[in-house]
């Protein structure tokens, strides 16, 4: 049977940050198979993975800094000191194998070698049940490129390492090794079941067009043949002052863009994320010349019932009772949120109904939908749950 816990603390000093933390969430844990910590810029994160591993010992560490906070059952947990938080899960009949690497090589052949380690650190050579993964913001598809290599096609969930203003400062971190540039996994070998729902829960607009031109991967030149930046401001007559430089990332909270997938099962949101001079924008997420982007938009109320919404969801698709939840929301939503989070830690609290959980906030997300790719977005929700 799963059991696990959830502890938090904003002590000052960041040692005792981690280590009192680590000592909530192992609470009647016998032996705790993977412990997910989430911390923040303004913590030491060495000296936060020292006071946490004081209590954990062996245990499997893995996570990432987390933007401007954490929902935990007792509410959004933030401070001037920074925060941290960990789910510990434990459960005689499951095997977690966790690995994690600076990206060496490209990103695919750093997924390659961090699966592999996963594999071993588990003492298993087959492919786990499902797959928890964290990495740098900006190589995330082929990162899950290089685990699949490897792997083949499992379920994934997890989300990117984000700061509390989109400035690089966002680490990654196992038991042993903290980075800023790379990824982490955590592979998991059990007959339990799992539950994701992943969803940006965003409305579909008339507005659309074709992808005509890109500069690379993530840059936005043109749709339909227009400048991106001027097709959007035809498509939601906003103002061009507010789609220029940072200004267009808060702007397009409510209002992102979105790409469905080959199915048409999932709308992956992609969130501009800087306007350029030549009306160029860069987006968080890969794009390909010649598909459809479709105008999404939802108002404030709307991305915080979407939390409530989702996770009811996530408690459909489970067919067993719930042990645990790992919650990844977007940070530029709780962002567009503003001071409104706590709305969404009562929603959390209410769907969860006394089961432990964590929220955490990310600079991408990933998950799968109905028999389709994995797949990133931003500005998304990727909501897991662990079977009992």
């Amino acid at each position: 049977m799963l059991k696990a816990n959830v502890g938090w603390s904003t002590n000052k000093d960041s040692y005792t940050q981690g280590k009192e933390t680590a000592s909530k969430a192992v609470v009647d844990l016998v032996q705790t198979k993977v412990a997910f910590l989430y911390t923040s810029v303004d913590c030491d994160v060495k000296k936060v993975l020292e006071g946490a591993k004081s209590e954990l010992g062996t245990a499997p560490i893995v996570g990432c800094t987390s933007s401007a906070g954490i929902i935990t059952p007792d509410g959004f947990i933030s401070g001037e000191n920074g925060f941290t938080g960990i789910l510990a899960l434990g459960d005689p009949d499951l095997e977690v194998g966790v690995a994690g690497s600076s990206k060496q090589g490209s990103a695919r052949e750093t997924g390659r070698k961090v699966a592999k380690e996963a594999m071993k650190n588990a003492n298993k050579n087959e492919a786990p049940a499902y797959f928890y993964m964290v990495a740098s913001p900006g190589e995330e598809e082929d990162y899950v490129k290089g685990i699949e290599d490897v792997i083949g096609r499992v379920p994934i969930f997890g989300g990117s390492a984000a700061d509390n203003t989109v400035e690089g400062k966002w680490s990654i971190y196992t038991n042993d090794k903290v980075f800023s540039d790379g990824v982490a996994v955590a592979f998991f070998y059990t007959d339990k079941e799992m539950a994701n729902v992943f969803t940006g829960e965003y409305n579909e607009t008339e507005n659309s067009g074709i992808i005509t031109k890109l500069n690379g991967k993530r840059t936005l030149v043109e749709i339909d043949g227009v400048p991106a930046i001027k097709k959007y401001a035809e498509w939601t007559k906003a103002k061009s002052k507010d789609l220029e430089g940072g200004n267009l990332l808060v702007t397009t909270i409510t209002k992102p863009l979105g790409v469905k997938d080959p199915l048409g099962d999932l709308i992956a949101i992609r969130h501009p994320m800087y306007g350029n001079p030549d009306k160029s924008m860069n987006i968080g997420a890969n794009l390909a010349i010649n598909t459809a982007i479709i105008q999404m938009e939802a108002t404030v109320d709307e991305l915080i019932d979407s939390t409530g919404k989702t996770l009811r969801e996530v408690n459909k698709e489970i067919n067993s009772e719930v042990g645990a939840y790992l919650l990844v929301h977007c940070g530029g939503r709780r962002l567009g949120i503003g001071d409104r989070i706590d709305e969404v830690s009562k929603q959390l609290k209410k769907e969860a109904n006394g089961k432990p959980f964590i929220a955490i906030f990310t600079f991408g997300e990933y998950g799968v939908k109905d028999h389709g790719a994995n797949t990133t977005g931003g500005l998304m929700l990727s909501f897991t749950a662990f079977g009992k």
